[in-house]
This record gives structure tokens, C-alpha cells and sequence, in this order.
């Protein structure tokens, strides 16, 4: 080693223990009172009395015995007068549901999910100091999955809570969850926001939920997740479980979606009114994410666009990307069904889009969908199909429906509980293509096709854009 080498390396090691080290902070315990004390019990005490536990029952007729769900024991002792459809003594039993609920309005206004009043016919609230009240049901939307109640009688101390922005929400946010799990009692746990804008969960329409580790288990539904201010930025709807607990992957509908549906219900309305885009997209994939020569496969592709529609009027067509709504990011066309539904009606939305490698904001009007069903008859005589209700298919039928896939033919809007339109499977979406070789273009056109016996009956159902062709007996 040189002279000249030795006094460089001495230089830097001069230089090195001269540094200054890299200071860390000592460890300590916490110094007062009010660090030991540190808790989220004033976030719980704004938000808790807000939260109700909602009870639903309604009375049912079931099988006496379970020999009489024996088609065997069944043969031997036949049908008897009264004794129901399946044969055999019935008795009345009462079936009951248990979730939860956040109360939005002084007047009286609970949300809470719609699959926790679906199809009761007596659904009463008990607060948290547990006081209860009879309710009406207001709205209910299923395409949502919420509910909106209204205490018969509420009084004058009806705590609320406030309603925030899940849109400000950020991954990594601490919140809240506040239900009535498993009927124990109001109880509250704590978590972070995992993720946002999840879609694909499969429990709604709209779907963007925001996904947290916060524990949710059975009897949550429909209860508060809320922010550090005590604000309500979600309401749970969902957890993602194979033994039926909590895994740490629960799901809130956002407040976004909150707001819409508490806003037709004070408006007196008993549906919402969401905005009709008229257009069917599907979701862009790596293959066609590198034919259209994207970085990465995202937004919502325009498969077609229906005539006289806002989409059609707009100048949207087949092929366009979607990309963003009122600069809002749009990932997948559950995403842009989410972003363009919560907007109000009236006005416009600004819709990105990417046609041929250009980028273009398309104005959009935001009114609801023509509306159908005017025409609508329930099929009756000796068919597979009476007992079901059909119209022609309109566009906001389509729309509300879930058939937006075409704009022809006859839907079934609703069929009736033990009829023969419901024995054979039908089910409100259905759409009636073909009956024993003839085309359904109208409803008269199924009447009169079914009006006569028929010893064998050969129908054409579109079901999801999936045709599903039956041969039945008469």
C-alpha cells in the first residue's frame, strides 16, 4: 500500500467517525395520564346511540312432520283437504332475522340492509338503551342491498349520526364497526380500511364497497362503519368467511350510495331514482387491453350503445373506453356503474373516454329511464307459464331488471309464490324468446300461445344473455 493510499483511507475514517450518528428516539413509557388513557371510547360514545338492532319475523306454513316431505309417505297418504300442496298436516311457524341499523334522520329515518327485511311483514328497532319502536319499511332497494325505515312513533331524544364522505376515505383510514353481532348486544370493533372500490363481492348491484379488518360477523348487517370523527362512512353489509365468522375481510356499502337512497326516501319516493346511461360494457382484459394498445387493462369498454339512449345522444359508440367519471377513475364497468349511478338526477356527468387512441370528456345527461310495464298482464290457463307477470321489455325495465344485454321481447316482472310459472323456474329477469315454435314479440302474443292445453310445451328462455331451451309435459 502507498504512502498516498494509507493517507486517503485515514482521511476517510476521519471523515466517518466525525458524522454525526443517526439519532433515534429513546423508548419510553407513557409520560402522562392522558397518554395511558388513549382511546377510541369518545368516537363510540358520538356514534353508538345511533345504532339500532333491527328485528324482522313473518309467519310461515311448513310441513307438520318431515314424513310428509317423503313423496313415498306422501303416496300412501295422499293430499287431503287443507293440508297444503305437498300433502299432510301444515303448521304455522314464525321465521325471524336479526341486524342492524344506523338512524339518519331526527324524523325517525333508519337505513340498514335490505336482506335483513326482505320479505318480513313485522320488523320492529330497539336503541341502545333498549327502547323499542314498531317501524314501517319505506323503501327497499336490492340493487343496492339497503333499506330505509321509519319509527312509527320516534322520540323527541333520537340520537342521529352524520353522514360523511367515503369518497375522502383512504387505505390505511382507522374506523369502526358498530352492530349487534350474533344477538349478543350492541358491540364495537376496530380495524383499518383494507382496500377501496372492491367490486366482484356478488351481494349488490352497485358495487364498490369499501373492504376493512375490522371484525364483522352475522348480525352486523346493516350497522354503522364509522371514521375517527364518529362519522358514518359506510354501512357493513358482508364478510367474506367459509366457517361464517369473521376473517378480517368484512364489506361496507359507501355513503355515497347512502345518501342516494336516504334522499329518495325523504323525498317520499319507495324507489330510486338512479340516472340511465343505455349502454352494455364488459370489462377489458389483457388480450384486449393490448389490442387497443393500453398499458394495462383497465376502465370499461362499449360493447353497444342503445338508440335514443343518453349514451346514443352523447355520441358514444361501440369500442369507446371509459375511463373516468366526473374525474373520478372508473377500473371495471361495475366501477362506472357505481360512479354514474350515485349521481343525482338532472344535469350532466362528464365522461372520459379513449376512442382510437384520443382522449375525449363526453357530456352526459343524467335522467332516469323511460319507464315500462304498461302493458304488463299475469298469464293464467293450464301453461308452464301462469302465475307469471310479463310486459314488453322497455328500457328502464331492462335497466332495473338487469337484461340491458337486448331491448326486444317479453320479461317476466314477477312471478307468484306455488304458481306453475314458479314450479318450472321462472324467474323475474327471465325474458320469453319462443313458445311451441312461435316468436314472443308482445305479452298477448305468450297469452294467446298458452291460452290452450298443450300435451307437450317447448319454450326458449333467455336468462342472462344465456338462451335455456325446456321441454315440459302438459
Amino acid at each position: 500500500m502507498t504512502r498516498l493510499t494509507v493517507l486517503a483511507t485515514a482521511a476517510a475514517l476521519a471523515l466517518v467517525s466525525a458524522a454525526p450518528a443517526v439519532a433515534q428516539a429513546p423508548r419510553q413509557a407513557p409520560a402522562t395520564r392522558a397518554e395511558v388513557q388513549l382511546s377510541f371510547a369518545p368516537v363510540v360514545r358520538r356514534a353508538a346511540p345511533a345504532v339500532v338492532n333491527v328485528y324482522g319475523s313473518r309467519v310461515e306454513q311448513v310441513q307438520a312432520h318431515p314424513f310428509f316431505d317423503d313423496p313415498i309417505f306422501r303416496r300412501f297418504f295422499g293430499d287431503r283437504g287443507g293440508q297444503g300442496r305437498q300433502g299432510g298436516p301444515q303448521r304455522a311457524e314464525v321465521a325471524r332475522s336479526l341486524g342492524s341499523g344506523v338512524i339518519v334522520e331526527r324524523s325517525g329515518l333508519v337505513i340498514t340492509n335490505n336482506h335483513v327485511v326482505e320479505n318480513m311483514t313485522e320488523v320492529k328497532v330497539a336503541l341502545a338503551d333498549r327502547r323499542e319502536f314498531e317501524v314501517d319499511i319505506v323503501l327497499r332497494d336490492p340493487r343496492t342491498d339497503l333499506a330505509v325505515l321509519r319509527l312509527k312513533s320516534p322520540p323527541s331524544d333520537l340520537a342521529t349520526i352524520e353522514i360523511g364522505d367515503s369518497d375522502a376515505l383512504e387505505v390505511g383510514d382507522l374506523v369502526l364497526a358498530i352492530g349487534n353481532p350474533f344477538g349478543v348486544g350492541q358491540t364495537v370493533t376496530q380495524g383499518i380500511v383494507s382496500a377501496l372500490a372492491r367490486t366482484q363481492v356478488g351481494v349488490a348491484d352497485y358495487q364498490s364497497f369499501v373492504q376493512t379488518d375490522a371484525a364483522i360477523n352475522p348480525g352486523n348487517s346493516g350497522g354503522a362503519l364509522v371514521d375517527m370523527s364518529g362519522r358514518l362512512i359506510g354501512v357493513n353489509t358482508a364478510i367474506f368467511s367459509r366457517s361464517g365468522g369473521s376473517h378480517g375481510i368484512g364489506f361496507a356499502i359507501p355513503t355515497a350510495l347512502v345518501r342516494l337512497v336516504v334522499e329518495s326516501a325523504k323525498a317520499g319516493s319507495q324507489t330510486v331514482r338512479r340516472p340511465w346511461f343505455g349502454g352494455r360494457l364488459q370489462n377489458v382484459t389483457a388480450d384486449v387491453a393490448e389490442s387497443l394498445r393500453l398499458a394495462r387493462p383497465t376502465g370499461a369498454l362499449v360493447v353497444s350503445v342503445v338508440p335514443n339512449s343518453p349514451a346514443a345522444r352523447a355520441g358514444l359508440r361501440a369500442g369507446d373506453l371509459i375511463t373516468a367519471v366526473d374525474n373520478q377513475a372508473v377500473e371495471d364497468p361495475d366501477g362506472f356503474g357505481y360512479r354514474f349511478g350515485v349521481k343525482p338526477i338532472g344535469g350532466m356527468a362528464s365522461i372520459a373516454v379513449t376512442r382510437n387512441g384520443r382522449a375525449l370528456v363526453v357530456p352526459v345527461a343524467l335522467e332516469p329511464a323511460p319507464p315500462g310495464g304498461q302493458d304488463a298482464i299475469t298469464i293464467t290457463g293450464p301453461s308452464p307459464f301462469a302465475g307469471a307477470r310479463v310486459a314488453t321489455l322497455a328500457p328502464g325495465m331492462a335497466d332495473e331488471l338487469r337484461v340491458s344485454h337486448r331491448s326486444d321481447g317479453v320479461v317476466v316482472m314477477a312471478v307468484e309464490p306455488n304458481s306453475a310459472a314458479a314450479q318450472v323456474g321462472l324467474q323475474p329477469g327471465d325474458v320469453v324468446v319462443g313458445v311451441n315454435g312461435r316468436e314472443i314479440a308482445k305479452p298477448d302474443d305468450l297469452r294467446e300461445v298458452t291460452a290452450q292445453r298443450s300435451r307437450l310445451w317447448r319454450f326458449q328462455i333467455d336468462r342472462g344473455g344465456q338462451i335455456i331451451s325446456s321441454m315440459l309435459g302438459g
